[in-house]
């Protein structure tokens, strides 16, 4: 998998995030592994853009409770 530190660098530190926010980052990553679904790519590589979309929506909530 990726590191916590590559997920925030390449993810969440990017233009999309930026512009539209982590809920947007995490929609696309969700939709990454729906395409690679599609093509046939291994489980493996689907299940590691699942726990990218994971991490970064654990990530929303944690700021959300942060704000409370």
């Amino acid at each position: 998998g990726m590191s916590e530190k590559a997920i925030r660098e390449q993810y969440m530190n990017c233009i999309t995030a930026k512009l539209s926010g982590l809920e947007m980052v995490a929609m696309g990553t969700l939709s990454d592994a729906q395409e690679m679904l599609e093509f046939g790519y291994n489980k493996d590589a689907i299940r590691k853009q699942l726990n990218i979309a994971k991490f970064i929506l654990g990530e929303i909530m944690e700021q959300k409770r942060e704000l409370v």
